[in-house]
C-alpha cells in the first residue's frame, strides 16, 4: 500500500512537522512518501503531481490557512484517482468533523487530535480487516452515514519516533525553517485559542529534544523555530535549553513563543549576560492591555511584569522581540484598542504584529460569538467582522493601520525616521499610522506595488499636506534612513536638494586630507579621496543630526548645521558604516 502525506504550507521555505511525526511513527510498516507544497501553487499543478504518484491513501495536514485550498484539491483528487483512500487530520478538521465530513463529500477519513497513533491504526485496517469502528480518534463513512468513533488516549511523547532523522531533508535543512516541538498542550485557558481545549502540558525527554537538536543543527539548519504555545513555562527545563542551545547554536538562529509575565528575573539575566546577540527570537502574545477584556477571555496577565521581562530583553541588546495584538476581543472598542497599541508600541519591539480575531472552531469565544453580537466569515481564516462595541467600520480603519505598520514598521525601513515623527510630530505611534494608513487608501496606493523609493515619497507626500513642527529634521532622518537602507550606494535619490558636484567633491576631499576629523572605525579604512568619491555619499543638514538622535533640545538642534556622511565600503555585516559632524569643522 502506498501512502503520500501531504501539506500545503504557507510558503516554501516552511516545512511541515506533522506529516514527518506520521511518517516516522508509520514508515516502517508502511511505503510513506511526503510530498509538500505551497496554498500558492496552482490547484491542478499540486494534482497532477499526485495523480502520477498513483498513492492508494493520500493524507492531508489541514489548518486554518490551507484548509480551503487543500478542499480543492481534494475534490479534484476524488474524481480522477477515485478508488484513492483520502485522510484529512489536523487542528482545523479535529472540531466540528460532523461538519467537515458533510461539507467535503470526497474526504474519506478524517483523524483528529494526535495523529501518529490513530493514523497509524487506520493504515492497518485499511490494508487488513477494515474494522474502522475500532479506530478510536477516527471519523469514517459507512453507506451515506458518517461515524464518529470516540477519541483516542493522548500519546505518551516519548514513545513517539523522531521526525527529525530523514535522510532525505537534509539538502535542504539551510534553505527552510525547521519547526520542532519540546511539548505539547498548554497550561492557559485563553478563550480564543485552540490550545485552550487540550488541557495540561506534555514534554519530551529533554536528552532526546537535545540529541535532536544537534543532529539539525551539525547537518546545516539555520533557522528552527519552537512550536511548544509557551516553551517558559517549565523554568528548568527552559533554562536547561537556553544554556545548551547557547553552548550548540553554531549561527544557528532559534525563535520561541514565550509568555513574557512569567519569565523569572534569574533567567533574564543569564539570557542577558551569556545569549550571542541574534541567536534568539523571541514572540509575545500580548494580545491586550484592557483588563476587562483579558479577564472575560480568561487570559491571565501581568502587564507590569510583562513590561519588565520586555524592556529588560531590550536593554541587554541581544534578542529580537516580536509582540502580537489581537484586534476585536470582546469589550475591546477602537479607542481602548488605541490605548493597548500605544501601551505595546511602547515597548520597543522590533516588529509588533496587529492581527484580527479569527473565531476558530472548538474555541470557547466562538461558542459565545451570539452573547458579544460577533460577525465573522463562514470559511477559514473566520475572521470577524464586528461586535457589539466594534463596528465593521472601524476594522477596516484598523486593516489600513496594518498595512502601513507592516510596510513600514516592522520592514525596518526608516526607524530613525518613524521614531522622531511619532515622538514629536504625532500624538502616538497610533495616530501616526492610523493617519497615515487613511490617506494610503485615500490615494488608492494599496492597489500598485511599490519600490523603496516609492515608499519614501508616499511617506513625504503624507507629510506634505500636514503643517510639521520640524521639517527640516523630517526630510534629513528620511535622507539618513534612505542610505542606510542601502547596501550599496544608491543610484536613484527622490529629493531635489541634493549637493552639486563640486560642493560633493569638496566636502570628500577635506575628509580624505584630514583623517583625524573621522571616527576612529572610518578612519582605520584608509580611505583615500577617490574612494570616498566611489563608497561615500554625503549631505548637508540644516540641523545637528547626532542632537536629534540623542533626544536633545530641538530649537539647540536647530542652531547648527552638520554634515551627514554614509560610507558603503564593505564591512562585516555588510551594512553602511555613517557619521556626522558639524558643517562649520568640514
Amino acid at each position: 500500500m502506498k501512502v503520500i502525506l501531504t501539506t500545503l504550507n504557507a510558503k516554501y521555505i516552511h516545512t511541515s512537522l506533522a506529516i514527518r511525526l506520521l511518517k516516522a511513527y508509520s514508515g516502517n510498516d508502511f511505503d510513506i512518501e511526503l510530498a509538500e507544497y505551497t496554498i500558492k501553487d496552482p490547484t491542478m499543478n499540486i494534482v497532477s503531481d499526485l495523480f502520477q504518484r498513483r498513492p492508494d491513501v493520500i493524507g492531508f495536514s489541514c489548518y486554518i490557512w490551507n484548509i480551503e485550498e487543500t478542499i480543492r484539491v481534494v475534490d479534484i483528487l476524488k474524481k480522477v484517482l477515485p478508488e484513492t483512500t483520502i485522510v484529512l487530520g489536523g487542528p482545523e478538521v479535529s472540531y466540528d468533523t460532523q461538519y467537515w465530513m458533510e461539507r467535503v463529500k470526497s474526504v474519506d477519513f478524517i483523524v483528529m487530535g494526535d495523529g501518529e497513533e490513530t493514523f497509524h491504526h487506520l493504515l492497518q485496517e485499511l490494508s487488513g480487516d477494515r474494522k474502522f469502528h475500532y479506530v478510536f480518534g477516527t471519523a469514517y463513512r459507512k453507506g451515506d452515514e458518517v461515524i464518529i468513533n470516540p477519541g483516542r488516549p493522548k500519546s505518551d511523547l516519548n514513545t513517539l519516533p523522531s521526525p527529525h532523522r530523514f535522510p532525505e531533508d537534509i539538502p535542504d535543512l539551510s534553505k527552510r525553517i525547521v519547526y520542532f516541538e519540546t511539548s505539547r498542550g498548554c497550561p492557559f485557558s485563553c478563550q480564543f485559542c485552540l490550545s485552550s481545549i487540550e488541557v495540561g502540558v506534555r514534554y519530551y525527554d529533554i536528552e532526546r529534544v537535545k540529541s535532536d537538536l544537534l543532529y539539525l543543527i551539525d547537518n546545516g539548519a539555520k533557522i528552527i523555530k519552537f512550536l511548544d504555545r509557551t516553551f517558559n513555562i517549565n523554568r528548568s527545563y527552559a533554562m536547561e535549553m537556553f544554556e545548551f542551545l547557547i553552548e550548540n547554536h553554531r549561527g544557528c538562529v532559534f525563535q520561541f513563543e514565550i509568555t513574557a509575565d512569567i519569565m523569572r528575573p534569574e533567567v533574564l539575566d543569564y539570557l542577558a549576560e551569556n545569549a550571542p546577540p541574534g541567536i534568539f527570537r523571541f514572540e509575545i502574545g500580548v494580545q491586550s492591555t484592557n483588563d476587562p477584556t483579558n479577564e472575560l477571555v480568561k487570559r491571565r496577565q501581568n502587564f507590569t511584569k510583562l513590561t519588565r521581562t520586555v524592556t529588560k530583553i531590550k536593554n541587554s541588546g541581544k534578542i529580537d522581540q516580536h509582540l502580537d495584538l489581537i484586534a476585536g476581543l470582546p469589550l475591546e472598542d477602537y479607542a481602548t484598542f488605541r490605548k493597548t497599541f500605544n501601551d505595546v508600541f511602547a515597548l520597543g519591539p522590533e516588529e509588533l504584529q496587529l492581527g484580527f480575531l479569527k473565531m476558530l472552531r472548538g474555541t470557547g469565544l466562538r461558542n459565545d460569538a451570539a452573547k458579544y453580537n460577533y460577525t465573522y466569515m463562514e470559511h477559514a481564516p473566520y475572521e470577524m467582522l464586528s461586535n457589539d462595541v466594534l463596528s465593521f467600520a472601524d476594522i477596516v480603519r484598523l486593516k489600513r493601520l496594518e498595512d502601513v505598520l507592516e510596510k513600514y514598521w516592522n520592514a525596518h525601513r526608516m526607524d530613525y525616521t518613524l521614531n522622531y515623527l511619532m515622538k514629536v510630530e504625532f500624538d502616538s505611534p497610533f495616530d501616526f499610522f492610523q493617519e497615515f494608513g487613511d490617506y494610503w487608501e485615500e490615494q488608492g496606493w494599496q492597489r500598485i506595488g511599490h519600490q523603496l523609493e516609492d515608499l519614501f515619497l508616499r511617506l513625504d507626500e503624507f507629510l506634505g499636506q500636514r503643517t510639521l513642527k520640524t521639517p527640516d529634521i523630517v526630510l534629513g532622518l528620511m535622507k539618513l534612513d534612505y542610505f542606510l537602507g542601502h547596501k550599496y550606494k544608491p543610484r536613484k535619490i527622490w529629493w531635489d536638494d541634493r549637493l552639486g558636484k563640486d560642493q560633493r567633491g569638496s566636502h570628500l576631499n577635506r575628509l580624505a586630507e584630514l583623517p583625524e576629523e573621522l571616527p576612529t572605525h572610518i578612519a582605520e579604512l584608509k580611505l583615500n579621496e577617490r574612494e570616498l568619491q566611489k563608497f561615500a555619499v554625503v549631505e548637508e543638514l540644516p540641523f545637528l543630526l547626532e542632537d536629534v538622535l540623542q533626544g536633545k533640545e530641538l530649537s539647540a538642534a536647530s542652531s547648527e548645521s552638520s554634515l551627514l556622511v554614509v560610507l558603503y565600503q564593505q564591512t562585516e555585516d555588510e551594512k553602511p558604516l555613517y557619521f556626522s559632524q558639524p558643517l562649520a569643522k568640514v
